[in-house]
């Protein structure tokens, strides 16, 4: 097998600048067992990342691996203008846990393209082009998708084919709002939302697209009824709401099997992606019935909802419920965070804040007795990590928050290795 350094120079020679590439010396994972990846070159990590959330049980779960095989000694494709068993029992199980009632499924093969689709089905439904998003999110890398992301970082143009006007969201460390207590800090944002839909919209918006906790800005998350709030705001207008649950979906929170039902309220469309194939590509819309039915012309995917995709998901979603991992989600996610939240009670710490629920948890990074942003130090404690046998991610509008997320079915015991390598990690980058 190549090594890591011919790799490197292969890719830089055949695929785009832009393509971004964790650590100084990228490597390439090529095997994975339970909550471990081994790289090219043999070394074993402990993953808390789990490919940006996606090997949302494990890696090489023998029942997801046992149904794709299955499949694939059928039949691996056959587009949507043919029936799919499989597809079907899929969107059938997911209408049924999404919450919305007279729900409807359609599947696409990523979160991009979800929130792509919700934009064409909203935007269609209200003959509308303008939406609300929130500041500090990320919703894809789609011309359209990239119009609701509001995270300059990820934003490479301005072009559009959206009218999107940004809102305060619940980033509550970094809100001119934050001082507040959080019910004033709720009633200031919703006040920010009616001005902006007043001030800077023609009053016909179609829909407001939000993140129940930020994936790429952070894991920010604002208290508990923030967007129920919202959302009656939304109604007096007729807005659409729509949560984007690609990251905090299938019990990632731990409390919640979605992310919105911290909220008090239910959506009118779900988009989600990433964990729910474990690894293959798959995502997908819900919405109710006269909104999935508003397009008024043909329209297929060819590879979204694939039999081999759907057997895999059906397979993977059977595992999470049968294992009950929302509930392993938020008991280890509560005792990790609570250790990594006494690293933010020393005094001179780096660590400004620790935040998020279940296994979504974000370490936000400062210049000691500030809240000035260190994305440098930020960079060298993955490096640490990374070479101490640890994977986490990297997020935040300014680059400066450890993103930890591994798979939800993480031990108590892997657990606390991965946080102490954490603070090894700190310790060696300060």
């Amino acid at each position: 097998m190549a090594t890591h350094q011919d790799l490197l120079a292969r890719h830089r020679e055949v695929l785009p600048s832009w393509l971004a590439l964790y650590y100084a010396e990228p490597i390439a994972l090529v095997r994975g067992e339970g909550r471990r990846v081994w790289d090219a070159e043999g070394k074993e990590y402990l993953d808390f990342f789990g490919g940006i959330l996606t090997t949302m049980t494990g890696y090489n779960l023998p029942e997801v691996v046992e149904a794709v095989q299955e499949q694939a000694a059928l039949i691996m494709h056959s587009s949507t203008l043919y029936l799919i068993e499989a597809q079907i029992e899929l969107a059938e199980k997911i209408a049924g846990l999404s919450g919305i009632p007279n729900a409807k499924v359609f599947f696409t093969n990523s979160g991009t393209e979800a929130n792509d689709a919700a934009m064409m089905l909203t935007t269609t439904s209200r003959q509308s082009n303008q939406i609300l998003a929130l500041r500090n999110s990320y919703h894809g890398r789609s011309f359209a998708a990239v119009s609701l992301t509001g995270n300059r970082s990820w934003s490479p143009t301005a072009l559009s084919p959206l009218s999107v006007t940004y809102i305060h969201g619940g980033y509550k460390y970094r809100s001119p709002f934050g001082h507040l207590p959080d019910d004033e800090f709720v009633a200031a944002c919703v006040a920010d939302l009616r001005d902006m839909i007043d001030v800077a919209t023609s009053g016909d918006v179609a829909a407001m697209i939000a993140e129940p906790i930020q994936g790429v800005g952070g894991f920010t998350l604002p208290p508990d009824g923030f967007f129920g709030a919202f959302k009656e705001v939304l109604d007096e207008y007729g807005i659409l709401y729509i949560s984007d649950e690609v990251q905090t979906g299938w019990g990632r929170t731990g409390e919640n099997f979605w992310g919105y039902q911290a909220h008090d309220m239910t959506p009118d469309v779900i988009t989600f992606a990433k964990g729910v194939g474990n690894g293959l590509a798959m995502g997908g819309v819900v919405a109710r019935a006269d909104i999935m039915d508003s397009i008024n012309a043909n329209s297929i995917s060819t590879f979204g909802g694939n039999p081999l995709a759907t057997a895999g998901a059906l397979a993977n979603i059977n595992y999470v419920i049968e294992h009950d991992l929302q509930t392993n989600s938020l008991k280890v996610g509560n005792h990790l965070k609570s250790r990594l939240d006494h690293l933010a009670d020393e005094d001179g710490s780096i660590v400004g804040e620790v935040r998020g629920k279940g296994l979504q948890i974000g370490v936000e990074l400062v210049k000691p007795g500030t809240k000035d942003p260190d994305p440098e130090i930020t960079t060298r404690i993955m490096e640490r990590a990374k070479d101490n046998g640890l994977l986490i991610g990297k997020g935040g509008l300014h680059a400066n928050v450890l993103r930890i997320a591994p798979p939800l079915s993480l031990t108590e015991e892997e657990a606390d290795e991965g946080f102490e390598v954490i603070e090894q990690a700190i310790e060696e980058a300060v």
